[in-house]
């Protein structure tokens, strides 16, 4: 059964933007940017909301065609633009990039999906995790701690009535600063 992977960058104060959506904080040096795509090139799919689908897609599908851009980047380039997606919006109509859209989180159709054979699913962008979240639907948790204090934006972790057990599987520091922390959701919780 594949799991669903929550991945994100976040500030030491728990904000994974500033409040104007800056995330010119975030330290993804070669080194982290390796780790990245070792990662995710063997996912099956990257799940993501409106807002973090259109910043991937106004930069990743040409990244690579820019000579100044470093090696792990272009790297990036060519498995973002590979990688099957699905952005859940009750906006946009279509998107480009091997794109299926959905309107809503349906734990049934999630499940399914995570029934099927192939990579585990990434998912990034905060509104959507809450929304895994509160469904339990979130297998492991992977934060990357930004050595920053940013003061405010918006959080990770939304206020929410909602408890998550979660088990530390894994910690490692990067040379830039971040530190990985990475969690699995409890035995039985989803």
């Amino acid at each position: 059964m594949r799991k669903i992977v929550l991945m994100m960058s976040v500030s030491l104060d728990g904000y994974i933007e500033g409040p104007e959506r800056q995330i010119d904080w975030h330290l993804v040096d070669d080194e982290l940017h390796r780790h990245f795509n070792d990662h995710l090139r063997d996912m099956g799919a990257f799940l993501s909301g409106r807002v973090t689908h259109e910043l991937m897609a106004g930069f990743w599908p040409t990244a690579d065609a820019d000579p100044a851009i470093t090696g792990p980047m272009a790297e990036f380039a060519g498995i973002w633009r590979e990688m099957p997606k699905i952005v859940f919006s009750r906006t946009l109509e279509r998107a480009a990039w091997n794109t299926v859209v959905r309107r809503e989180v349906d734990a049934e159709e999630i499940r399914a999906l995570t029934a099927q054979p192939g990579g585990d699913l990434a998912l990034g962008g905060a509104e959507l995790a809450a929304a895994f979240m509160a469904q339990g639907l979130i297998d492991e948790y992977r934060i990357y701690v930004h050595p920053v204090l940013i003061g405010r934006g918006k959080p990770l972790f939304p206020a929410s009535d909602n408890r998550a057990d979660l088990r530390l599987a894994e910690t490692r520091s990067f040379g830039n600063g971040v530190v990985l922390l990475r969690y699995e959701a409890a035995a039985g919780a989803r």
